[in-house]
């Protein structure tokens, strides 16, 4: 991205996050009432859409396929919501959505195939990691509660174990992408990498370790014909993976079941219930088109944990082609763009999103998932033209000479 970026574009960006933190969560050292939290994180998505007004006030914005879905994704929501099934707020929560994607494209104006998107990104969670294990090293037995089945959790901001789990990997996974592609240097992402892989390991959180896995492997193959780093980071990986896979077998499944059955985790948590119970539901037409109105990813007071299903509830079938057409705009243009960084940060952002979208929930709202799609659309971006700063000088017009004039004197 160019130097012209202002800087309160990366203070605009960390509001976002903040807002999409959520207010559910583990107990915290200090109990912090939702309400307040609520408070904060509401008044930080007004404060970002003011700001990036103000950066922004004559209003450009780039074309862009992914954000015109997210904004189309706005209709469902507000058809469904409009019938106060859910409440009055599920009119808030569109509204919300409205105020998210509004400044989305006021952003969108700064997009041109760059990384300071991806640098944002990174700092921000980092920033968020630094809390979780600042309150982990102020009240372990808050940051490791029983409630969680000994997990990380957020002991000064409630969040949850998948919460901090899917910011671990994605922070660590496109620091490793800047560092093959020579934006970093080896302490910088050591700096990183290091505590978010202790955190994550922490967390438990097998959807986003497989996320991680699988969406760096299919960043760095898009890299591996064109970067000699790249083919000797994949070498080693494969070498060390195959190493840790016979050595620690029995480790590696004891920490991937987590103490649980196998019936248990066969049917993922009890998850598959709840989807079961979902579908099963008697729906009218309109109900299955345009959904049910936005909530709070729940169904029967149970969370849905899955992002298509709780679109379709929520969205209805609309909602979860919008989503859908979302997904494959963004693969379709990774996949025809020639190998870059930008292409494998954003084929990273774009894969992790994708798996865990199966046992999570949130690309029809406000939410983290949404941002990482963001980032991926920004580096997909094509450059912008060159604003033209200098009139060309018009040709000095050839001043007539008479006939007579043009004819040498003879001396």
């Amino acid at each position: 991205m160019g130097n012209d970026t202002p800087k309160a574009v990366g203070i605009v960006w960390g509001l976002l996050i903040l807002n999409t933190l959520g207010s559910a969560g583990a107990k915290t050292i200090v109990p912090l009432p939702r309400s307040l939290i609520q408070m904060v994180t509401m008044g930080s998505l007004v404060a970002a859409f003011a700001l990036a007004l103000a950066l922004n006030l004559r209003v450009r914005i780039r074309p862009s396929a992914f954000l015109l879905l997210l904004t189309l994704l706005l209709v469902p929501s507000v058809i469904s919501s409009a019938n106060l099934e859910s409440g009055f707020g599920a009119l808030f929560r569109c509204g919300r959505l409205a105020l998210f994607v509004g400044t989305l494209w006021l952003l969108s104006r700064w997009w041109d195939g760059g990384t300071t998107f991806v640098r944002h990104h990174i700092r921000m969670y980092f920033a968020v990691l630094v809390s979780v294990a600042a309150g982990a090293a102020i009240s372990p037995g808050a940051a490791l509660p029983e409630l969680y089945g000994g997990r990380l959790v957020g002991a000064l901001w409630p969040l949850t174990p998948p919460q901090i789990g899917q910011y671990a990997a994605v922070i660590i996974g496109l620091t490793v992408l800047l560092l093959l592609g020579g934006r970093t240097d080896r302490a910088s992402a050591a700096f990183v990498v290091v505590p978010s892989v202790v955190l994550l390991a922490m967390t438990h959180t097998r959807t986003a370790t497989l996320g991680l896995l699988i969406g760096l492997a299919l960043a760095i193959g898009s890299l591996v014909l064109t970067s000699a780093a790249a083919r000797r980071f994949f070498l080693w990986t494969v070498v060390s993976a195959t190493v840790i896979a016979v050595g620690f077998t029995s480790a590696l499944q004891t920490w991937f079941l987590r103490g649980q059955t196998q019936e248990n985790f066969s049917n993922l948590t009890g998850r598959a219930k709840v989807w079961d119970a979902l579908l099963a539901a008697p729906r009218s037409t309109g109900e299955q088109l345009f959904g049910a109105g936005l909530g709070d990813k729940s169904f029967d007071g149970l969370p849905i944990d899955n992002s298509w299903l709780a679109v379709y509830q929520e969205q209805g079938l609309i909602g979860v082609i919008l989503v859908g057409a979302m997904i494959a705009v963004l693969a379709g243009v990774a996949l025809l763009r020639p190998p870059s960084l930008a292409r494998a940060c954003a084929i990273f952002l774009i894969s992790y999103c994708a798996i865990a979208s199966y046992t999570e929930a949130g690309l029809g709202d406000a939410s983290p998932y949404l941002l990482h799609l963001t980032v991926a659309a920004s580096l997909l971006a094509a450059p912008a033209p060159a604003e033209v700063t200098q009139l060309p000088t018009p040709a000095a017009p050839r001043r007539h000479v008479p006939s007579w004039a043009r004819r040498s004197e003879v001396s």
